[in-house]
């Protein structure tokens, strides 16, 4: 159970007396106004109005729960769904009128990140309620994400009460999953948007069900354009029992896709939850050029949470629109003859969806709509239902106040600035004796975490329901093993120790964010991510010394201070792709960088222990097999396994932040 309607709060009752979640205009802590210091309030507006094509789109991706108004990204922030109805709405009338087609489409992660998806009560399903406001927009195509894939009960809800609301535009061309026929008992494995077949069960033959899946979606729009589209993940490794990830170069070879490429479109398009370089879509592409080579392709992907651009040929583009609903991306081309061999004429842009909150309107969809009115009746019924929403969870009820800044990328690790050191030196150690004391005081232990699990950084100001899904939004619980010192000591460094690639880092060697193949195929984006921050961070400072240069200024000669980037920009992203023209819609000074920290990090080592001493080694059930392999690794006088872990009380990483808030921060 994750909502805050009962928090973690019944595990320290004796420690700390508060009501757990109560009405949070009823409780009687006095908490500050939550503030982000040194950070500028969204001022900025969009840098030029739109350019429209023959057929243009909207494109979202990695939203991860992210409807509220309430962005935990003071620098950024967006506007709540209800307003991006309406810019929606107000674009597509624009369309009209210009007498070209608009298509909305969306590239996966629906979950995982928010209160709003992740804070349902017992027996709810993770992102099963903040989906309907999804529903409530006028997508076109829509593909599955790895977020939708971990635990099987939401994948099951995805296929049962998501997937058939689209009619056939919910896509996963490479995605299966089994299920059973309730009345027969007997499974059966589909795509995930055919959920409508659960109906016709159990009348309907294997033969009868293959003739109907639709892993691919032949269209018109408005204006009469033919489209061919595919949902495609990428190839990952880490999906619940009775799901399957076909790799994306073998679905390029099923008889299916090649049958469905043979009739050319107007355009094919690829939406998928796969970044658009250093992955498999040229496999798709490459498959649909054998075939129609000068057929414009338009692809959309996501995954890493990034903003990216690249063309795979003069007739095609590939967009990725970051995460989080902090962007929006646009693209929009010129359409020429089929028989035409010339370079298209595409356009992108990465809109920030900011709202100004001082006139209650979002500045970024009222400068591009024009309008004095921009709010729509259907924007504010998605506003109202989010409003309900967060009443109905609770997501306003304040745990704490956070006496400071802690940041993820932006202060150095360890620091008192950085989340993980927070994690680490405080939190673990604070909250895990209080959910299992009678074992923290008999054993002394270390507690490992993966970096990966938290998501956001947490600002200074009343800590929320929400803002702790925001944080650190997984479900992971708690285990541990019994070992002995001389094993237990040396854990964290053998889990960090480079692999056959060679990907991951000790803590003393942090020069650079590596990407492990393993992680990755998992679903971890950090590296990438955080490979893409640094390069903005450090073109920024480049730029900043060499004017310093140029000035003769003091900064020069290897004394550079990072935090010397001087702007008068607000603080957010600076994207350099490979596309021409305009990309950020809004310019922006870029976001502070510090390299992160080892993909595991721990609670202090204890000290004073012999050798033969016994110490617990406590870790999360996500990387439970590479605790085991690492144990094994170090000894052979015990072969350990999953099953012989414990838990170690009843804690999970989306609690801990609230538990230690009531604890610390009250």
């Amino acid at each position: 159970m994750k909502a805050c309607l009962l928090s973690g709060l019944s595990v320290i009752a004796v420690a700390v007396v508060v009501q757990a979640c109560g009405d949070d205009h009823g409780h009687s802590h006095s908490h500050a106004k939550r503030s982000q210091p040194g950070a500028t309030q969204p001022t900025s507006w969009p840098s030029s109005p739109l350019v429209w094509g023959d057929i243009n789109f909207i494109h979202t991706t990695d939203s991860h729960g992210h409807q509220k108004s309430s962005y935990p990204n003071r620098t950024i922030g967006h506007g709540d769904f209800g307003d991006f109805s309406s810019f929606v709405t107000h674009l597509k009338k624009e369309a009209e009128r210009r007498n070209v087609d608009l298509l909305l489409v969306d590239s996966g992660d629906l979950h995982d990140g928010t209160g709003l998806s992740d804070g349902f009560p017992a027996g709810g399903v993770d992102g099963h309620e903040s989906n309907k406001l999804i529903q409530e927009l006028p997508y076109d195509v829509l593909a599955i994400g790895n977020h939708e894939l971990y635990i099987y009960p939401v994948t099951l809800d995805m296929y049962e009460s998501f997937a058939p609301y689209w009619n056939g535009r919910y896509l996963s061309s490479n995605v299966n999953i089994t299920v059973t026929d309730k009345k027969t008992g007997i499974w059966y494995q589909f795509p995930l948007e055919v959920a409508d077949l659960i109906r016709n069960f159990p009348r309907m033959s294997l033969s009868d069900s293959a003739s109907i899946l639709a892993r691919y979606r032949k269209f018109e729009t408005l204006r009469g354009r033919k489209v061919t589209a595919f949902g495609v993940l990428f190839n990952f490794k880490g999906n619940a029992a009775n799901t399957t990830v076909q790799l994306v170069e073998d679905m390029v070879n099923e008889t299916w896709f090649k049958m469905a490429i043979q009739e050319e479109p107007d355009f094919f398009l690829l939406v998928g939850h796969m970044p658009v370089q250093r992955d498999h879509w040229p496999n798709v592409f490459n498959a649909i050029r054998s075939v129609h080579p000068y057929t414009p392709i338009f692809i959309f992907g996501g995954h890493t949470h990034i903003r990216d651009c690249v063309q795979l040929d003069t007739r095609s583009m590939s967009l990725e629109s970051g995460r989080y609903m902090e962007t929006v991306g646009w693209m929009s081309a010129k359409l020429d003859d089929k028989n035409s061999t010339a370079p298209l004429n595409i356009t992108r842009r990465y809109l920030d969806p900011n709202r100004n909150t001082c006139v209650s309107l979002l500045r970024l969809y009222k400068y591009h709509t024009q309008l004095r009115d921009f709010d729509t009746r259907k924007g504010h019924e998605i506003s109202q239902q989010i409003l309900t929403l967060t009443n109905k969870f609770n997501l306003s009820y304040i745990f704490g106040t956070a006496p400071q800044d802690y940041f993820l990328s932006r202060a150095p690790f360890p620091s008192n600035n950085s989340l993980f050191s927070l994690l680490t030196d405080k939190l673990l150690p604070t909250v895990l004796p209080r959910v299992n004391p009678v074992r923290a005081q008999a054993v002394p232990s270390i507690a490992i975490i993966n970096s990966g699990s938290q998501r956001f950084d947490l600002y200074a100001g009343p800590f929320s329901c929400n803002d702790q899904f925001v944080v650190s939004p997984f479900t992971n619980k708690f285990l541990y093993f019994s070992v002995p010192y001389s094993i237990g000591r040396q854990i964290l460094n053998v889990l960090n120790a480079p692999t056959s690639g060679g990907s991951k880092r000790s803590g003393s060697s942090m020069l650079a964010d590596y990407e492990d193949p393993a992680e990755y195929a998992r679903g971890n984006v950090d590296a990438r991510f955080n490979q893409w921050k640094r390069a903005q961070w450090e073109r920024a400072q480049q730029q900043q010394a060499n004017d310093d240069h140029k000035r003769g200024g003091e900064h020069w000669g290897g004394h550079y201070n990072p935090h010397h980037v001087k702007s008068t920009l607000t603080l957010g992203y600076v994207t350099k792709d490979s596309c021409p023209g305009v990309g950020d819609d809004t310019l922006h000074t870029p976001l502070p960088y510090y390299p992160s920290p080892p993909d595991y990090i721990a609670s202090p080592l204890p000290t004073g222990l012999r050798d033969d001493s016994q110490m617990d080694v406590i870790f999360l059930d996500f990387f439970a097999s590479s605790v085991v392999s690492a144990l094994n690794q170090l000894q052979s006088v015990q072969t350990y396994s999953v099953g012989d872990a414990k838990a170690y009380g009843d804690l999970s990483t989306n609690t801990m932040f609230d538990i230690y808030a009531q604890i610390a921060w009250n």
